[in-house]
């Protein structure tokens, strides 16, 4: 890119600064120089340019003065944002904390968004199929929740969860009740728990693909990412992974996979906590899916086969019953939880109280096993006929996958040269959302690669869903070719 600005620039301009200023901030509003970008030197763009160094500083510390540019002695000068809207009055953006810089990608929320529009038919944010929410079992809970703990709904709580629903984790989970730390929802957990144990440069192994929102959270903390192939979930790989970088931790989704719905074998379970002793290195586990299996149950928790307390067991009660209750928990040794929980009261005083006593009843009295039974069977059904949909619409060899056992996704593969990227933009345009597989991927990767919730939609909206999706790889089949033809 700065070849280009060299092309561009003409000495003749006056005031030389103000062009190279202008040229600076047509490349950054533009994306050509994305958040992030290192400048050259002043000394060596001023000799590039066959200018004097005084220009290049006016003109870098005019851009930095925008909140375009940031310096750091002894590192260089990066983009550090995009330019503001016109007339803004102040550049805010230019004062974002470079740690908060790390974190620039909208996938997750993007998803969420268009769960959220009524006009999308959405297979993108992960979400049970919430026409099956147990409403009266709820409502119930919550009105004997507020006629027997009023007073204690309304006060402040625990920042650790209200005992109630601590001891009715313990009891449903097999779980020690001082393990247990309830969160608003997992997401929450992942950022508190990059918060407590990683340090900027510690390296981390991570599922390959794997959760979008734990590489955020990771990388957010300024961790160094390593991917683990979950595919192939090769223990010697892994092992070497842990001789070469020495992580500090481990985060695997083992069970229905997110996003590509595989489940690890006993066998590699067994053979990963050995590996995780003999390095000393703790395990995160999600658990987030473990329960949405379809007929057969998935093999025992890393969690529950773990003897040297080296597990962090996350899970929640989003996918299981619908994410706007924003209730989830982690389960690890009672030092780690009193440690989260002082991050916690920083962040989060304590998670709300009516919802944390509604639950614990449902959980002590039956609701919540019934409303699992009734979610795997209609998940099981939606998945079927979600595959059906894809045979009926979409012509062979344009995508592939593999029918998993249980979760809410399938992780499908498109043809050689076809970009998910480019098929989000039409699928868009035809009202419907996906996530494309790249977000998935510690590093550059995932590109013909995307996710499709099954369970996001209704059996109603299924058939059409794809029929939209399907419309969408048409059209971008044909402006490939179209493309191949011009160049041609």
């Amino acid at each position: 890119m700065i070849q280009q600005i060299e092309r561009q620039f003409v000495r003749s301009t006056r005031p030389l600064y103000g062009h190279l200023v202008t040229l600076f901030e047509s490349a950054i509003a533009s994306g050509e120089l994305p958040s992030g970008s290192q400048l050259p030197p002043e000394r060596e763009l001023a000799n590039r340019l066959q200018i004097s160094r005084t220009t290049v500083v006016s003109a870098y510390r005019e851009l930095e003065s925008k909140g375009l540019l940031r310096g750091y002695v002894g590192r260089g000068t990066f983009v550090c944002a995009a330019p503001e809207p016109s007339g803004t009055p102040f550049a805010w953006r230019g004062k974002i904390a470079s740690a908060a810089l790390r974190s620039n990608d909208s996938t997750l929320r993007d998803a969420i968004r268009h769960a959220s529009d009524t006009r999308v038919l959405s297979l993108a944010a992960g979400e049970p199929a919430i026409d099956c929410f147990p409403t009266e079992a709820f409502q119930r809970a919550t009105v004997q929740s507020i006629a027997r703990d009023g007073l204690a709904c309304w006060r402040h709580g625990p920042t650790e969860g209200q005992p109630a629903l601590r001891e009715a984790i313990a009891e449903r989970f097999r779980v020690p009740a001082d393990s247990v730390l309830i969160l608003a929802g997992a997401q929450q957990g992942l950022d508190l728990l990059a918060r407590c144990l990683i340090d900027p440069g510690d390296a981390v192994i991570i599922d390959r693909p794997g959760y979008l929102g734990a590489i955020q959270s990771f990388r957010a903390a300024g961790a160094k990412l390593i991917g683990w192939d979950v595919l192939h979930a090769d223990v010697d790989e892994l092992e070497d992974l842990l001789v070469r970088y020495r992580p500090k931790l481990i985060y695997t989704n083992p069970t229905f996979q997110n996003p590509t719905g595989v489940t690890m074998p006993i066998r590699t379970r067994r053979e990963l906590l050995k590996l995780a002793e003999r390095y000393r290195v703790p395990i995160v586990e999600d658990g987030t899916y473990r329960e949405l299996y379809f007929s057969e149950a998935p093999p025992p928790s890393l969690h529950d086969l773990d003897t040297q307390n080296l597990v962090i067991h996350l899970n929640s009660f989003s996918k299981v019953l619908a994410p706007g209750l924003r209730l989830g928990w982690l389960s690890a040794t009672p030092s780690i939880v009193d440690q989260i929980a002082i991050i916690k009261q920083r962040l989060d005083p304590h998670t709300q109280n009516l919802v944390q006593f509604a639950m614990a009843r449902l959980l002590r009295d039956g609701s919540f096993d019934q409303h699992l039974k009734t979610l795997r069977a209609e998940h099981a059904r939606r998945c079927t006929q979600m595959i059906a949909a894809v045979h009926k619409h979409v012509p062979p060899g344009a995508v592939r996958f593999a029918r998993p056992q249980g979760g809410l996704y399938l992780w499908c593969r498109l043809a050689a040269g076809a970009s998910a990227r480019t098929l989000l933009e039409q699928a868009l345009a035809n009202g419907v959302a996906f996530v494309p597989g790249h977000a998935f991927y510690p590093d550059p990767a995932g590109e013909s690669e995307l996710r499709l919730c099954f369970s996001s939609v209704t059996p109603a909206s299924i058939d059409d869903a794809l029929k939209k999706l399907a419309l969408a790889l048409d059209s971008t089949r044909t402006i490939a070719h179209r493309t191949v033809v011009t160049l041609a």
